[in-house]
């Protein structure tokens, strides 16, 4: 299945964003080598106008062999002169060579005549950005999850304490995150920060270079729903999306409207995800019990089986925060 219009038109639109930066970067560079040797200047020019003459020595015909071999003799001089001066500064010998961040196609997202990995990996990208931006990821991180408004009475065992190592062991998951991670079930009453420490899991993940969605379960199997229903015009990917990025954080499972889509989407997300051993976070208020009474059996057997079991403590934070 191919993405939609929009997304490949945005994807040529950065890949040549991407090509007109290397065009300048390069300019930089070479305006660097010419300020301290002007000699480098006259040699590139002189590299270039060989090349010209010899196409136009081709194209006169005469004796030819002579005369390329002559300019090819020349050229090689200029060239060892050239690199002598770019190393002599300390720069590398590819200084003047453009620069592509993808090797393979040249930053055109073609290489053989078949799309690049770099043009597939830049559509994706943009879809997960396109699915991300229903949630407010720039809002939360590790270092603004407060624990001033957990109960401290108890020591070691008080809420506030609970909750320290939960914070520490979501921060470790973050900076440890690897395709082989393990699933979690975020659980606990509202307001006790399972949001907030999903989306700093999911911020530092990404900023880690992986590909993650974050989603709140009544927004994504909405948006679902439409799209295999026709309701939606895009030719959207976004449960192929889900099913294959790094990492899936569903947000406020158990909020959905209870129907048989909801119920065999959520399966499949599951079922798909566990089988392909790709982590996936779920934060939800309900217990065990209520998941067991909402959900099918085998749906809840794969979450219990197969996801880590973080409990989240205290009474509702957000209330606090008003009342302070």
């Amino acid at each position: 299945m191919g993405y939609s219009a929009g997304t490949y038109a945005k994807a040529r639109e950065l890949l040549e964003k991407q090509r007109i930066q290397n065009e300048q970067e390069l300019e930089n560079r070479r305006n660097i080598l010419y300020m301290r040797s002007p000699r480098a200047k006259q040699l590139e020019q002189s590299i270039a106008k060989t090349s010209i003459l010899a196409a136009r020595t081709i194209f006169k015909g005469g004796n030819v062999r002579e005369e390329m071999e002559k300019m090819k003799e020349k050229n090689l001089k200029a060239q060892k002169e050239l690199e002598s001066i770019i190393l002599s500064y300390g720069f590398p010998k590819n200084y003047l060579d453009m620069q592509y961040k993808c090797s393979k196609c040249n930053d055109t997202g073609y290489a053989n005549d078949r799309m690049c990995e770099c043009m597939k990996r830049l559509c994706r990208d943009i879809e997960y950005k396109k699915l991300n931006e229903m949630s407010p990821l720039e809002l939360s991180s590790f270092d603004t999850f407060s624990l001033e408004y957990y109960s401290s009475e108890g020591g070691d065992d008080s809420d506030k304490a609970k909750m320290e190592k939960i914070l520490r062991n979501c921060r470790k998951y973050a900076e440890e995150f690897s395709l082989r991670s393990k699933s979690m079930l975020f659980q606990g009453g509202p307001g006790l920060g399972k949001t907030h420490l999903s989306l700093a899991i999911a911020k530092e993940v990404l900023d880690n270079g992986y590909g993650v969605i974050y989603v709140s379960a009544p927004t994504v199997l909405k948006k679902l729903e439409n799209e295999y229903f026709g309701y939606q015009n895009d030719s959207s990917r976004t449960l192929e999306n889900i099913l294959e990025c790094d990492l899936l954080i569903i947000d406020d499972l158990g909020t959905e409207f209870d129907t048989k889509f909801t119920t065999t989407t959520i399966y499949n997300i599951m079922n798909s995800r566990m089988l392909s051993s790709k982590p996936t976070i779920i934060s939800t208020n309900m217990s065990i019990g209520d998941m067991e009474k909402k959900y099918d059996m085998r749906i809840v057997s794969r979450i219990i089986g197969t996801f880590g079991r973080v409990v989240f403590f205290g009474s509702d934070i957000r209330q606090k925060k008003k009342k302070s």
